[in-house]
């Protein structure tokens, strides 16, 4: 039986909290035509939210504190660094705003860097879209098959990526293989 990127077998996955999503990130140059498919298909838009994730140092995978004005989570997740879709093992807690909590991931772990960025949120049943401008990269969109329930396999999970980057019409040269923080650290200082 296939295992997560934490040991647990996909079957347990549900109950040992651990969420399983695949996803895709690539440079965007097209928000206004990815909105008005969104819209087309009747997809239900969260909102926009300016968020400030604080990434931290770990011996591991991924470890952020998400702040927002719609989202705020604490959201650990392993993910192996590839274009094209790949599957996401996440443990995501969310929290309520409280610099106290940034201060203690801080001073425990170091921050590794701040990812700043103006977000519009999209759902299409169990996928998410985010339309993103972020600061010092530029604009780009992510999809994320999510399976909440256990019910949908990385398989399945993954046609439902290239469905939609088909139909918002990503090409292998626009998509991204890692992280924003990654981008970041990377990007030549001034």
């Amino acid at each position: 039986m296939p295992e997560s990127n934490f040991g647990v077998p996909e079957s347990n996955l549900e109950s040992s909290g651990v969420k399983v999503n695949v996803e895709i990130k690539a440079r965007s140059s097209n928000h206004d035509g990815i909105r008005r498919v969104l819209e087309g298909r009747g997809a239900r838009f969260v909102g926009k939210d300016h968020q400030v994730d604080t990434y931290f140092n770990v011996s591991e995978g991924r470890l952020k504190l998400r702040e927002g004005n719609i989202e705020n989570s604490l959201i650990f997740y392993k993910r192996s660094n590839q274009s094209g879709p790949k599957q996401s093992d996440v443990v995501l807690v969310r929290v309520q705003p409280d610099p106290a909590l940034r201060a203690v991931l801080s001073a425990s772990n170091g921050v590794k860097v701040v990812v700043d960025k103006q977000r519009e949120i999209w759902f299409d049943g169990n996928v998410k879209f985010h339309l993103d401008q972020v600061e010092g990269l530029g604009s780009f969109v992510e999809i994320e098959a999510i399976d909440a329930d256990g019910s949908k396999k990385s398989p399945a999970l993954e046609k439902q990526c290239r469905f939609y980057m088909d139909l918002f019409g990503i090409v292998e040269a626009d998509l991204i293989d890692r992280s924003y923080s990654d981008l970041l650290i990377e990007r030549p200082s001034d």
